[in-house]
């Protein structure tokens, strides 16, 4: 089932359920959204990208929620692939994080991908590629390889526990969309994604997050990230578009939980 934001004959705009497959690939060949959104539109989306990944323009990880973008004619993702390229098209997550990312400490630890901007927002900068020994990752390459990717943030709320930062609420945008970028950059400055269990940095592994935190915690079995914001320009009519959707019911359920602690 598709929950359709907004629909015109150019294009489709979709909140995705998290532990769904944007589109066909190793592993993951049926029960796409590709899949659905081919039988929702009757095969009319844009052919450019070919048969395995019908008007889709960016994507979003399995178990990421949130706002996705599909193109129905070739003119829509030829324009919204420019857009996405060259930046003019936004992208905002919400996502928790494992304590408190701050930059003059990282400095301090000689962690250098993180800088501190005006009115709280940091920066995380540096290139990503492929791992080079578990293939399904994607890492920070410091041998030259891999593609620029900055990652902008602001801490939006803090969850202390016992006189520590446990968690934090982060809104993170998009100035490079690599794979795994948002979760790949915090892995990097030492503060995963809550429930990310291909990058687990920064979880504290000496609390019983169960007991602190209950069964919002133990039944959260995704990266605690959603795709909350999603704007662009209309490819044919130039007007601006702008979305916005909750995050879904689990994500709000471990939010309460970290905000009663």
């Amino acid at each position: 089932q598709l929950n359709i934001i907004y629909e015109d004959d150019d294009l489709i705009v979709i909140d995705k359920q998290a532990g769904i497959v944007t589109h066909p690939a190793p592993g993951n060949q049926t029960g796409t959204l590709v899949q659905a959104l081919i039988y929702h539109a009757k095969n009319k989306l844009s052919d450019i990208n070919g048969n395995n990944r019908p008007g889709i323009v960016h994507r979003l990880d399995k178990d990421t929620s949130g706002l996705l973008v599909v193109a129905k004619s070739n003119c829509a993702y030829l324009d919204l692939i420019k857009q996405f390229s060259q930046h003019t098209a936004k992208r905002q997550y919400l996502a928790i994080l494992w304590g408190l990312p701050n930059p003059i400490n990282s400095q301090k630890k000689g962690i250098n991908l993180i800088t501190l901007e005006a009115e709280g927002i940091f920066k995380i900068e540096g290139k990503i590629g492929r791992h080079q020994v578990n293939r399904k990752k994607m890492t920070m390459r410091k041998d030259g390889g891999g593609k620029k990717a900055i990652t902008r943030c602001k801490i939006l709320a803090s969850f202390i526990h016992e006189q520590q930062v446990l968690a934090s609420l982060a809104s993170c945008w998009l100035e490079t969309g690599r794979t795994h970028q948002i979760r790949v950059h915090m892995d990097a400055i030492n503060h995963g994604i809550v429930g990310d269990l291909l990058y687990r940095s920064g979880r504290k592994s000496n609390l019983d997050l169960s007991r602190i935190l209950g069964i919002a915690y133990d039944s959260f079995k995704r990266q605690a990230l959603h795709a909350e914001k999603l704007s662009f320009q209309h490819p044919v009519s130039k007007h601006p578009l702008q979305f916005k959707v909750k995050p879904p019911p689990d994500f709000q359920r471990l939010l309460e939980a970290f905000e009663r602690i």
